[in-house]
């Protein structure tokens, strides 16, 4: 069973009588926190299927959205998902539809999904195919940008177009300083201070597309949320506030458990070794060896006789082990003074 983010034990609710939680002992009688959704039960994707399936046939990855941390075949996501080291972090189209204002971030973040011909969709070849002009231009006239835009271009045309009138030139300059101001800008000054402003309000003012698929972002794309007050609000709204946690993302998790599996592997004793001085070390080892090769031939003698070993043999070991330990130490002061 996976555990969804911030998912707590239903012991000593009311769930279980007579059980007390041993963590959290003053834990409330319903944790209002936890969700249960079909991964409790072993079913995934939105075809809620176990997995592994033993009835799929077909190879495909499973992918988690990191928004219902649900997890889903890559051919139920409505779109052909990038190759998966050209993305780092999914939002599955349920809850694109939820967090709605991710499509405006989608336009200028969101890795681009592959586009699958009709010709070889039935063969299963995916392609990854650029937009046409003539898509391009489609898709401005829906958003009814290209009407504008052709308005300006012919503007500027009559500004270029030769004529034989005096102010020909004055027209001509014009013209070649709208084209600049189009590339380049004047930055006017900002009305509202920084923390007001609001990066989420900017892309919803552009055009974007809204689209029922699933989503593909880049590594970094969350450090570019914006947090103004009215954002943070949204977020809180939505229960989406772990969206701008950098140490939620698949990547911290991924790093959080390779740090931990280097620790397991590091040796106690090394590292113990490594916190003392020459003397010390040469001290511990000396004593581990001693430890070593007694407890070894005192084993020994209960494997030759065939005899099990017992935890009252054990402990006495290690009492005659520290008696001879402080004899030679005892000896060892008296002969120094």
């Amino acid at each position: 069973v996976f555990l969804p983010r911030n998912f707590r034990c239903d012991c000593g609710n009311s769930k279980f009588k007579n059980l007390q939680c041993k963590l959290l002992p003053e834990k409330g009688k319903v944790n209002s926190g936890n969700k249960y959704n079909d991964n409790f039960y072993g079913l995934y994707c939105t075809c809620k299927r176990p997995y592994p399936d033993p009835e799929d046939e077909i190879p495909d990855e499973m992918i988690q959205c990191i928004v219902c941390e649900d997890w889903f075949h890559g051919r139920h996501l409505g779109a052909v998902p990038p190759e998966s080291g050209d993305f780092h972090e999914m939002v599955c189209q349920a809850c694109m539809n939820h967090c709605h204002f991710l499509w405006a971030y989608a336009s200028q973040l969101a890795v681009p999904a592959l586009t699958k011909v009709n010709s070889l969709e039935d063969e299963g070849i995916v392609l990854k195919v650029e937009e046409s002009e003539e898509q391009k231009k489609e898709i401005r006239k829906e958003s009814g940008v290209e009407h504008q835009e052709t308005k300006e271009e012919k503007q500027v045309e009559q500004f270029n177009e030769p004529s034989t009138s005096s102010g020909s030139d004055f027209l001509k300059m014009y013209g070649y300083c709208s084209k600049l101001l189009q590339k380049f800008p004047v930055e006017t000054t900002k009305t509202t201070s920084e923390s007001s402003f609001c990066k989420l309000k900017e892309l919803q003012s552009k055009q974007f597309l809204k689209k029922d698929t699933a989503t593909f972002w880049p590594s970094n794309w969350r450090s570019k949320l914006c947090t103004c007050e009215d954002c943070l609000k949204m977020y809180s709204e939505l229960e989406v506030q772990f969206l701008t946690d950098e140490c939620d993302t698949v990547l911290a998790y991924e790093n959080k458990g390779t740090s931990d599996q280097e620790a397991e592997r590091r040796d106690p004793l090394m590292d113990t070794l490594n916190s003392m001085n020459r003397v010390q070390q040469v001290e511990l080892i000396c004593e581990y060896n001693d430890l070593k090769t007694e407890l070894t031939d005192y084993l020994r003698r209960f494997a030759d006789e065939g005899t099990v070993v017992k935890r009252e043999d054990i402990q006495h070991f290690f009492e005659e082990f520290q008696s001879r330990k402080r004899r030679r130490t005892n000896r060892m002061q008296y002969y120094c003074s």
